[in-house]
């Protein structure tokens, strides 16, 4: 009896890593439009008022909230309320991989293509611009890349006393790599660079 209850729940649908339910959820959208008959991929130039990573280069998307069904409602909404965009002319292809940089932060990639793209109505409290980059071009245009080391760093009142070697633990280090696309006068990098080196691999 036990174990058939083991197995039960083992055969529930699981979350996709320890933690998912608690932690940051964000969605987003790698928009394909297309420009002189050449399929581009539109980014965002984040508005240069916001507290969080002003004029950094992002896809549309952002938190998923309690009203989103599914991280894809939130991806569809986000890229409607931040761009302007009608969801009728989102048509999605499909989901990557979700990205978790953290065991605290995960995001849900969705890919679709936009139609009519240039009837945007940017909301400038977000967006400062907007650009595009021809898929062509990522796929012969090889990104750089960055390492960054990262070292945890207890708190001063971490229990030291409740673990073997107390205060000589020899913490883990490891290192970040941050990937780079330099594209005329854009920049782009961080959480974008590595979902967007991510599809572009896949399509390779």
């Amino acid at each position: 009896m036990f174990l058939e209850k083991i197995k039960n729940g083992l055969n529930q649908n699981q979350p996709l890593f320890i933690g998912e339910e608690t932690a940051m959820r964000s969605a987003v959208l790698i928009p394909l439009v297309q420009v002189n008959n050449e399929w581009h991929i539109l980014f965002e130039v984040r508005s240069l008022t916001m507290r969080h990573q002003p004029g950094d280069i992002s896809f549309p998307g952002g938190k998923i909230d309690p009203t989103d069904a599914t991280p894809l409602d939130a991806a569809v909404r986000e890229t409607h309320e931040e761009l302007g965009i009608d969801p009728s002319a989102i048509h999605v292809l499909g989901q990557m991989s979700a990205f978790i940089p953290t065991s605290s932060f995960v995001i849900y990639p969705f890919i679709a293509t936009i139609d009519n793209h240039h009837t945007y109505n940017l909301n400038k409290a977000e967006v400062e611009k907007v650009f595009t980059v021809p898929v062509q071009w990522l796929l012969n245009h090889q990104p750089y890349k960055h390492m960054v080391p990262v070292q945890a760093q207890p708190s001063h009142d971490f229990p030291y006393d409740k673990i073997a070697n107390g205060d000589q633990y020899q913490w883990k280090s490891h290192a970040m790599e941050e990937w780079f696309y330099e594209y005329k006068q854009y920049t782009i990098w961080g959480l974008t660079a590595r979902i967007l080196k991510h599809f572009i691999d896949t399509i390779k």
